[in-house]
């Protein structure tokens, strides 16, 4: 990625180079100075936010929402142990409070608590990925900081409109995967039933011909 980043800067600074010799250098040293500005914005913005965010976290307003969103992620995610719903609780919180740095390791540990011993990615693991790349969103700090340092009037006016897009995408998501579930879960249903019935019949043939042999 950085090779691409290096290959991109240098084939721009050549064409400007070879278009308009003259604003070079003008353009790299405002490019700068608006990348500086840009930071300097962000890095309040976000300051505020996490303080927000390290607030919650001192009152318990995530744990409660951890075991708020239990019952639910039970339901959801069925067959795995009650740590790994754990882990699942504290990832789908700290997403939705926009803590990303407290919901990732949640979600590699429950990640690697819902293997089953193969290589291949179990259903619980990609509803889980789903869910947080589609994640709820009740707080969405990266967008408001963006949009202020936009200059909007109104930069929490994205709360409402974030938490429709992203509750309606979630559960798109989560029907999704369930829907597909179900027929991946139907043929080796269909085998289980096919093998449980040719075991009923060899049952009874057996039974059968043992009371044949009795005189019965």
């Amino acid at each position: 990625m950085n090779i691409l980043f290096t290959a991109l800067i240098l084939i721009s600074i050549a064409v400007m180079l070879a278009v308009s010799p003259a604003q070079v250098f003008p353009t790299m040293i405002s490019g700068v100075k608006s990348a500086i500005e840009l930071s300097v914005k962000l890095l309040a913005i976000y300051a505020v936010w996490l303080s927000a965010l390290k607030m919650m976290q001192a009152t318990g307003l995530d744990k409660k929402l951890s075991k708020l969103l239990r019952p639910v992620i039970k339901r959801l995610f069925k067959g795995d142990s009650d740590e790994a719903y754990s882990n699942i609780s504290v990832n789908l919180s700290a997403n939705m409070l926009g803590m990303g740095g407290v919901a990732t390791p949640a979600g590699i540990k429950a990640m690697s608590l819902m293997q089953d011993g193969s290589e291949k990615i179990t259903q619980n693991m990609a509803l889980l990925i789903v869910i947080n790349a589609t994640s709820v969103q009740l707080v969405p700090a990266t967008v408001i900081a963006l949009r202020a340092t936009a200059g909007s009037s109104d930069a929490a006016s994205i709360f409402l409109p974030t938490l429709i897009a992203t509750s309606i995408s979630t559960l798109s998501g989560i029907l999704i995967c369930k829907t597909l579930s179900v027929k991946n879960d139907s043929p080796n249903r269909k085998t289980k039933t096919l093998s449980h019935n040719i075991g009923n019949v060899k049952s009874d043939f057996g039974k059968y011909i043992l009371k044949m042999r009795r005189g019965k």
